[in-house]
């Protein structure tokens, strides 16, 4: 059974990429992936700083999430769009993942593992230009990404009480990624 691990890289409480985590958590379950899912919120990372890491190491919650990533066999990933790019919480969060710990290979969170990504944003484009950065990041750390995603722009009037896209072929496009997901991490974890 595949496991996957999902966060958004939004702080936020009301975050409309949190949101788009329920429909794509849902295909990867219904694909029969067992899925983490967590909030970056409880994982406080100080800013990436090679000094800081020389002088005492990887910080407790970067070790605790590392633990957890190395736990699965790949990332369903809601990506906000910062200004055409990535946001500053997912972007440190990935640096501090990519550092070895004493005794790791190099990029063991990253190597061989597959990325399902997705984006919300209230304008037009979904957060689309932010998934090619994050796309390029991950691809460069070696991971496996899906050719599909999925961007829903007009965030604020995407989502009904519910949770669930008010759009029906989107909710369904999300519910997909999350299976093709579990399905490329169960045939390369075999």
């Amino acid at each position: 059974m595949p496991r996957l691990l999902a966060f958004s890289g939004s702080a936020r409480k009301e975050s409309w990429n949190k949101r788009l985590l329920g429909p794509l958590v849902a295909g990867a379950r219904a694909a029969g992936a067992e899925v983490t899912q967590v909030d970056l919120r409880d994982w406080p990372m100080p800013l990436y700083d090679g000094d800081l890491e020389a002088a005492s190491g990887l910080p407790e919650s970067v070790q605790g999430f590392k633990a957890l990533m190395l736990e699965h066999h790949g990332l369903l990933l809601a990506c906000p769009e910062y200004n055409s790019s990535i946001t500053p919480l997912l972007k440190n969060t990935i640096d501090w993942c990519s550092r070895a710990a004493p005794g790791e290979a190099p990029l063991a969170c990253y190597k061989g593992k597959v990325a399902g990504l997705v984006s919300a944003s209230p304008g037009a484009l979904g957060g689309l230009r932010g998934l090619v950065t994050v796309r390029m990041i991950l691809g460069n750390l070696q991971m496996h990404m899906l050719p599909q995603q999925v961007a829903v722009g007009g965030a604020a009037q995407a989502f009904g009480e519910d949770g669930k896209l008010l759009d029906p072929k989107r909710q369904a496009a999300v519910e997909a990624l999350g299976a093709a997901t579990a399905d490329l991490a169960a045939r390369l974890a075999s």
